[in-house]
């Protein structure tokens, strides 16, 4: 690995760049719910709650909440108290017998192989190969061969060298002395942040075959003296008490909430009185009507993953009912921001 500044930006602005990646699968989703499910016209017709739309179009929760999000991000429907309306928009061009009608127009693209994935992982809950790959497990059990991991740990390292920067800026770690990067892929974070704080050290937690991978990567960056590499699994055991400050940059959403808010459980019992947990990732609006940039990444990660992205009044919630307090929010870079909270004293 090429030794780079890990404190420098670049010159330009690659948002746009990451929107057309992150936003990939946004619009299978909506193939699917206009052609597939007719979901417009049924809410024209009967607008209804949430498990009101599950029951009645055979989806399950969590991807039904990720669809619901997106088009309420895309300004085709709108939720009253709990219930979930046609916009306008969705209703001239949406919406069955309208003379304006676009279902005949998105029809042609109804085999696409992603949406068909978006379709099953609607009606089950369950993740669809990385990439649409039939060649491949789902993306968790794929990680624990070398060439996936490899391949997958790269791609988000390329993308945590723009990512990182933003995050050290974001924070004050001046009075933190060790920081524990969960899940934390090629230590890309972490070494980022121990750059920026010269009275940091820290350690990244992966479980083989990512610990090798990480391992090598911290040493090319020159960061070895600074920056361990612990073998282990997040979901597996309690984490490492080792460290006054926890990162999960780019983690919680790949999981479902149950882990999620177990995984915050396991960071709290693990950290001394008065440490800090940091959540960076890419978080909707309190009313989850947004951004729809993000709103957009979301339906990439209910293909892929067993999560989605969460809202920032949900990470709050997760956040207090795990004991910790102090929550902030802070943006970063490429639509991501930053979520910190406290341990009491």
């Amino acid at each position: 690995m090429t030794a780079h500044d890990l404190t420098a930006s670049p010159r330009t602005d690659p948002l746009a760049i990451y929107r057309l990646r992150d936003g990939l699968y946004a619009v299978d989703l909506l193939i699917a719910a206009v052609v597939h499910l007719d979901l417009f016209s049924f809410l024209a017709a009967q607008p209804s709650t949430r498990s009101e739309i599950c029951r009645a179009l055979g989806l399950t929760d969590r991807p039904a909440d990720v669809t619901l999000t997106l088009f309420s991000a895309m300004g085709l429907i709108e939720a009253r108290d709990g219930v979930f309306h046609v916009t306008a928009t969705a209703r001239e061009h949406l919406v069955a017998g309208s003379p304006w009608f676009l279902g005949p127009y998105y029809a042609a693209l109804k085999d696409r192989p992603v949406c068909l994935d978006l379709l099953k992982v609607l009606r089950t809950g369950k993740p669809a190969n990385w990439g649409s790959q039939t060649d491949i497990q789902d993306w968790h059990k794929a990680m624990e061969t070398t060439e996936f991991a490899a391949s997958f740990t790269a791609a988000m390292d390329c993308r945590g060298v723009f990512l990182a920067p933003a995050v050290a800026r974001a924070v004050n770690l001046a009075s933190r002395r060790h920081l524990l990067d969960i899940a934390g892929g090629s230590g890309i974070y972490a070494c980022v942040l121990v750059t920026h704080w010269p009275n940091l050290r820290a350690s990244v937690l992966e479980k083989p075959p990512v610990d090798r991978i990480a391992a090598d990567a911290i040493a090319g960056r020159g960061c070895s003296d600074r920056v361990s590499v612990i073998a282990g699994d997040m979901l597996a055991g309690p984490i490492p008490a080792v460290a006054d400050v926890h990162l999960f940059s780019n983690v919680l959403h790949d999981w479902d909430e149950p882990t999620v808010r177990n995984l915050l459980r396991k960071s709290f019992a693990a950290l001394p009185a008065g440490g800090a947990v940091m959540i960076h990732d890419s978080h909707l609006n309190a009313e989850k009507t947004g951004p729809q940039h993000v709103a957009e990444y979301s339906v990439l990660l209910m293909h892929s993953s067993e999560g989605r992205c969460y809202s920032v009044a949900e990470m709050d919630s997760y956040l207090t009912d795990a004991g910790f307090r102090q929550v902030t929010y802070a943006e970063g870079a490429a639509a991501r921001s930053v979520i910190t909270a406290q341990k009491p004293e």
